[in-house]
């Protein structure tokens, strides 16, 4: 096994200093009272983990490391007030709404971006003509670290783009049993809530956000604010036009079950309007893989016979 050389050394204990001094720089711009809070809430933190007796095993150790990125999150603190509040709308969009969501998501950002800038200063010690020079070396650890701080929000991304695919699919679905509660004499609340409980098997995130709507209706919250609060966790159109219309409807009086089918074919009518321009635009799109892969294969059958024969007859 190859032992890591001096540079790669010297590599490491610079990324650590570099770590440890940004992490002091920014603690040191904190205030007392915050550290202190900050420090009493790990303690009851601790004792509560203590407390609770965790056995091992993989869950637990799972657990654990979960915690401690999320500790981590917490005490750098990484990003003000506004990018915070930014990532925690990106977090509810993805579905985590846990109120310590934001400091999990900052510690797996320090955590990706530090083992990215660890690997790529013992890889750059091997590259030619590259790792013989320390500020290269320097320069493609800032450069592996920073990626691994955005690495995690493209993650994040794509799973926000994956739960509004689901919704947006199981919508038309989900108007249509509103429309059969209401017709059945069931309130908003109640409509919700049967919704929710239906679709927990057929699109867990779409019964997820009629769930927690269900629950801001049922504990008194203004229904205007809490179907709001609903189409600004989702972030689709067509959840905004399912709130106007709720909405509407119960400041106008106009019936819900009327505006609810109507909304419904609306849907459904774009639904098909979308799958329709997928297929016109796979013609288009099957150009260059027939091009590249059909047509050489094509005309390998059809001529490949009469080049053999004229190998054999021109010898």
């Amino acid at each position: 096994m190859n032992t890591i050389d001096a540079g790669t050394a010297a590599d490491i204990a610079l990324l650590i200093v570099l770590i440890g001094a940004v992490v002091l720089l920014l603690l040191s711009t904190r205030s007392r009272r915050h550290r202190i809070s900050q420090r009493v809430r790990q303690a009851t933190m601790r004792r509560a983990a203590d407390s609770a007796g965790d056995e091992p095993g993989l869950a637990n150790m799972g657990q654990r490391v979960a915690r401690r990125v999320t500790r981590l999150g917490e005490i750098v603190p990484l990003f003000d007030a506004f990018q915070r509040e930014a990532l925690a709308r990106q977090l509810v969009s993805a579905g985590f709404r846990d109120r310590r969501a934001v400091a999990g998501m900052v510690g797996v950002k320090i955590v990706v971006g530090a083992l990215l800038a660890l690997v790529a200063i013992v890889l750059s010690a091997h590259v030619p003509r590259v790792g013989n020079y320390f500020a290269a070396r320097v320069v493609i650890m800032a450069a592996a670290f920073i990626v691994g701080m955005i690495l995690p929000e493209y993650v994040l991304s794509f799973l926000i783009g994956r739960r509004q695919r689901s919704i947006s699919a199981c919508l038309p679905d989900a108007l249509d049993l509103l429309v059969i509660c209401t017709n059945a004499g069931n309130s908003l609340v109640v409509s919700i809530k049967r919704v929710a409980r239906e679709l927990t098997s057929i699109c867990p995130p779409l019964a997820d956000e009629f769930a927690v709507t269900a629950d801001e209706l049922q504990i008194g919250a203004d229904s205007a604010t809490a179907l709001r609060n609903m189409a600004a966790r989702t972030g689709l159109p067509s959840v905004r036009g399912l709130v106007s219309t709720l909405i509407q409807s119960q400041q106008y009086g106009t019936p819900i079950t009327q505006s609810l089918r109507m909304l419904s074919r609306a849907e459904r009518a774009a639904q098909v309007f979308t799958l329709e321009e997928k297929a016109a635009k796979l013609a288009p799109k099957m150009v260059l893989p027939m091009m590249l892969f059909v047509l050489p294969t094509v005309g390998l059958i059809s001529a490949g016979p009469a080049f053999l024969r004229l190998l054999t007859v021109f010898k």
